[in-house]
């Protein structure tokens, strides 16, 4: 970790403070809010969570700002997972007795739709001295100071990887009152990264950065679950109708499609199928089923990293479908995702779409 371009950033962030008083205790004060409402969801609240409370306790979270409809988000979360699910692992999560690694682990196996961005802005607003807020904003930060060990992207992490980043928060926050900054816990620290530490592109990846590490098994299986619930987001964003996990043809359930009817044409389907490790017969066995036994299936695409796309590529060269296969690769899948997110955010504030549209 660089100290000295902490410390630089630490006394950019106190006299950009000084200067800005009645913003800073402003947006301090709108956060101590946010944090308290969250807070109010005690354990028997969430055990006996319903549908209404789960909108509130999900739409005042900062990652849901990207969703001008957010009540359209929570009940794609509710059809996905039923409300049992929900209740008992967000429970699990905010006061399971078992360590974080293991409530973290247990909340991303089984709920989907809900990703670390959204998890851990509920664990720092619950316990502000322990946890982080980990999303793009903090993957940037903690690259700037060149932490060692963060993931090559800011998905895909497990509990062992968010417990460790939380630990080097925790250092960051001590160091910070060594120095002389009013910078008291994890929720303060990340108003400072989100207000100063911002230099470096929005997208980073492992081949700009050499301290990122590598994937654990774990964190493979996350970042698959988590590129394709972008691509399904996007596919929203878009104004199709997306989905994850969905049978499209016989033998044939792929990781996420996006549907439209276009006038007399009837229903268009886009399937896209993610590999991050396994077997590359088995996608390309999935995305043939697709495209051959269902004829609304107009485009079938492979989604991974450069150098699977390119066997994908050599193993189809020889099936019917060489033709018809996109290739796409996930690092722009997450920037496209991340520039839609910031565009919508934007758009959002200006309260054009009430939540009850659906």
């Amino acid at each position: 970790m660089n100290i000295d371009l902490y410390n630089t950033y630490l006394q950019k962030y106190q006299t950009w403070a000084k200067t800005n008083v009645k913003k800073v205790q402003t947006e301090k004060a709108e956060r101590a809010e946010l944090s308290n409402f969250v807070r109010s969801f005690s354990e028997d609240k969430i055990l006996h969570l319903s549908e209404e409370d789960l909108f509130s306790l999900l739409s005042s979270l900062w990652a849901m700002r990207m969703w001008g409809n957010k009540q359209y988000y929570v009940s794609g979360l509710i059809d996905s997972n039923g409300m049992d699910l929900i209740r008992h692992q967000l429970y699990n999560l905010l006061y399971g007795n078992a360590d974080i690694i293991k409530r973290w682990d247990d909340f991303r196996n089984k709920v989907k739709g809900i990703g670390p961005a959204m998890m851990s802005e509920l664990l720092c607003k619950v316990y502000p001295d322990q946890f982080i807020l980990w999303n793009r904003k903090a993957f940037n930060g903690f690259m700037t100071l060149d932490i060692p060990k963060v993931p090559k992207t800011n998905v895909g992490i497990d509990g062992k990887r968010y417990a460790y980043l939380s630990e080097v928060g925790r250092d960051l926050v001590v160091k910070a009152k060594e120095l002389g900054y009013d910078i008291d816990n994890l929720m303060a620290l990340d108003y400072f990264i989100w207000q100063e530490m911002q230099d470096i592109p929005e997208v980073v990846t492992i081949d700009d950065k050499a301290q990122t590490s590598k994937l654990s098994e774990k964190e493979e299986k996350f970042t698959h679950n988590e590129i394709r619930d972008m691509i399904k987001e996007i596919g929203n964003f878009l104004g199709f109708n997306a989905d994850i996990e969905k049978k499209v043809a016989h033998g044939a359930v792929v990781d996420a499609v996006w549907e439209v009817l276009i006038g007399n044409m009837g229903r268009v389907i886009y399937v896209f199928e993610v590999q991050t490790a396994g077997s590359i017969d088995s996608l390309i066995l999935n995305l043939m089923k697709a495209k051959t036994n269902n004829k609304a299936v107009q485009g079938i695409v492979a989604v991974s990293d450069e150098k699977q796309l390119e066997q994908i590529r050599q193993e189809a060269a020889s099936l019917p479908i060489k033709d018809d296969i996109r290739y796409w690769n996930y690092k722009e899948v997450i920037e496209v995702y991340d520039s839609l997110t910031s565009a919508f955010e934007s758009i959002n504030k200006l309260g054009l779409v009430p939540d009850g549209i659906k």
